[in-house]
C-alpha cells in the first residue's frame, strides 16, 4: 500500500513525514525544501500484536507496514511544468491514494506560498492541478478513440463516458467526485487519472487546537469540500506529532492524555488509510513471531496465504481459524481447541479483520 503526501509547500508534509518514519528529512520555512520525493514506511498501530506476543511469549513482533511518499511540494501552474510540477505529476501517478495536507494554522513566523491561511482555496489549487493533468490525458484518449470508432462501433459507449467525464473535469469536478456504476468503474480505473485516486483531507492545525479540531473553522471547510467528494478527513497536529516521535510508547501515552487527544495524528492516520483503501488485517501467532498481514476486504484464505508465501497459495489445505477476540478469551490455543472454537476453513472462506490464522499445505 503506498500513499502520496501532497499539498502546497509549506504546509507540514514534511514535519508530518519525518514524525511517522523518523527520515530526518529537511523541513524549512521557505517553498520547495524538498526536491525529491522522499520514502518511508510506517508501521501500522495495532495492540493486539503485543498481547498475542504476551501470550505466546514470542521472541518477535512485526507490525503491518504503510508506505508513504513526501513529494515535492505543489503549486499553480504544476501541470505546466511550474514549480516542481513535472517531479510531482510523475511520482503521483505510482502511488494507490493521496494525503492532502492542508495548512490549518495562522502562523505569521511561517510562510504561506500564497499570501495567507485559506484551506479552500488550497484544496482547489492542488484538485486543479490534477484536474488540467487528466483533461491532457482525457482529451488524447478521446481523439484516439475517435479515429477508431470508424471502425468498430462498439466503441461508442467507451467514447460517451470519455466525454462525460471530459466535460465534468472541464467543469472542475474531479473524476472521485463523479457516479459511476460498477461497470464504468473498472474502465476508469484503468484511465489512471490523477483525480480518480481516493483523498484524505489531512488539516494541519495549530497544537492549541488539538482534541478540539471540530470547532476550527478552517477543518470545517475543509469537510464541507470533502463531502462532495466521498472523500476522508483527519486533523492533526504536526508539531504535536514531532514531540510524540521522540517519546517511547508509554510516554506517548501519557502525552496525549495530557492533551486530551484520544489518538495521535499517525494513528487516524493510518486508520482513515486502511479505510479508504479498504483493506484489514490478519494475524499469525507462535513463538518465533506475532505478526500482522495486510489484505483487501473480501480476499479468501488462499489468497491471504499467499501474503505469506506463493507456495502456501500454491499447496493450500485449509485455514485453521479463530478470531482474536475469542483466543484472548481462552487464555491459549490449546484452550480454545477444547471449547471447539477453532475453526476448519477451506478456499472459499473470506478472512476477517482480527482472525489468526494457521495455514496448512503441501510443499
Amino acid at each position: 500500500m503506498k500513499l502520496g503526501i501532497v499539498g502546497l509547500p509549506n504546509v507540514g508534509k514534511s514535519t508530518l513525514f519525518n514524525a511517522m518514519t523518523g527520515a530526518g528529512v529537511e523541513v524549512a520555512n521557505y517553498p520547495f525544501t524538498t526536491k525529491d520525493a522522499n520514502v518511508g514506511l510506517v508501521s501500522v498501530p495495532d495492540s493486539r500484536l503485543r498481547v498475542l506476543a504476551e501470550m505466546y511469549d514470542s521472541l518477535k513482533t512485526v507490525h503491518a507496514t504503510i508506505e508513504f511518499i513526501d513529494m515535492p511540494g505543489l503549486v499553480g501552474g504544476a501541470s505546466r511544468g511550474d514549480g516542481l510540477g513535472n517531479k510531482f505529476l510523475g511520482t503521483i501517478r505510482e502511488v494507490a491514494a493521496i494525503v492532502h495536507i492542508v495548512r490549518c494554522f495562522d502562523d505569521d513566523n511561517v510562510t504561506h506560498v500564497s499570501g495567507g491561511v485559506d484551506p479552500a482555496r488550497d484544496v482547489e489549487t492542488v484538485n486543479l492541478e490534477l484536474i488540467f493533468a487528466d483533461i491532457e490525458v482525457l482529451e488524447r484518449r478521446i481523439e484516439k478513440t475517435r479515429k477508431a470508432l470508424k471502425g468498430d462501433k462498439g466503441l461508442e459507449k467507451e467514447l460517451a463516458l470519455l466525454e462525460r467525464i471530459l466535460a465534468a473535469l472541464n467543469d472542475f469536478v474531479p473524476a472521485r467526485a463523479i457516479e459511476f456504476n460498477e461497470d464504468e468503474r473498472d474502465f476508469v480505473s484503468a484511465l489512471d487519472l490523477l483525480s480518480y485516486k481516493p483523498v484524505i483531507y489531512a488539516a494541519n492545525i495549530n497544537d492549541s487546537e488539538a482534541g478540539n479540531e471540530n470547532e476550527c473553522g478552517y477543518v470545517k471547510a475543509i469537510r464541507k469540500i470533502a463531502e462532495t467528494e466521498g472523500s476522508d478527513v483527519i486533523a492533526f497536529a504536526a508539531k504535536v506529532e514531532a514531540e510524540l516521535a521522540e517519546l517511547d510508547e508509554a510516554d506517548r501515552g501519557a502525552f496525549l492524555e495530557e492533551l486530551g487527544i484520544g489518538e495521535s495524528g499517525l494513528d487516524k492516520l493510518v486508520r482513515a488509510s486502511y479505510h479508504l483503501l479498504d483493506l484489514i488485517s490478519f494475524l499469525t501467532a507462535g513463538k518465533p513471531e506475532v505478526r500482522a498481514w495486510t489484505i483487501r476486504r473480501g480476499a479468501k484464505a488462499p489468497q491471504a496465504a499467499g501474503k505469506i508465501h506463493t507456495d502456501i497459495e500454491r499447496g493450500f489445505i485449509r485455514a485453521e481459524t479463530i478470531r482474536y477476540e475469542e483466543l484472548i478469551a481462552c487464555g491459549s490455543l490449546a484452550a480454545a481447541r477444547e471449547k471447539g472454537l477453532v475453526r476448519s476453513e477451506g478456499k472459499d472462506y473470506v478472512v476477517k479483520d482480527g482472525d489468526v490464522i494457521h495455514f496448512l499445505f503441501n510443499v
